[in-house]
């Protein structure tokens, strides 16, 4: 519902503006176009919660297999589950890392893309990004890292040609 609120918010807000059309895009389309997208995903979610088939709420889903502990699911193959461990507090099941990985990694490109450029902070926020999966090892780490580099100069340097320092004053470019 909270998707719902934004969206609607960010479209009515953009009626102020001109929206203009496709070709001829106003300072109001983006914003209008996002909103309607965002009440979207918001309604989408909400008739997913209430329509497809879940987990009874005395249950949580799990990697674990324990023996006659299975909930059908919607493609009618069964999911393990493990029985709640009564653990009350509101954020005992949060996975740490990735939360902390994540948001370091955004908060780094953010930070540095002036003083270090488009490529280092790429490089570096998507390094950050690979480790939050406790899994990634080293190597994949820097492909994945090499790869969103690449991706970002090809898509906002020569495909819609925007002028960003690729490497910044911290090194000398």
């Amino acid at each position: 519902m909270v998707f719902v609120a934004l969206g609607a918010a960010f479209a009515i807000g953009s009626l102020a503006y001109d929206v203009g059309s496709l070709l001829a895009m106003g300072p109001g389309y983006v914003p209008l176009a996002l909103g309607g997208l965002l009440v979207a995903l918001g309604a989408a979610t909400v008739v997913k919660a209430y329509v497809a088939p879940g987990v009874p709420a005395d249950v949580v889903v799990s990697d674990a297999v324990v023996p006659d502990a299975v909930v059908p699911d919607a493609t009618g193959g069964d999911v393990p589950v493990q029985e709640d461990s009564g653990d009350d507090r509101p954020l005992a099941g949060l996975r740490w890392r990735p939360l902390l990985l994540v948001t370091a990694a955004v908060a780094f490109f953010a930070y540095t893309v002036d003083g270090l450029g488009l490529l280092p902070a790429a490089f570096g926020a998507g390094l950050l990004a690979a480790f939050a999966d406790s899994g990634t090892r080293w190597h994949r780490a820097l492909l994945i890292a090499v790869c969103l580099t690449v991706a970002s100069y090809v898509i906002f340097v020569l495909l819609l040609q925007l002028r960003l320092s690729l490497l910044g004053g911290w090194l000398g470019g």
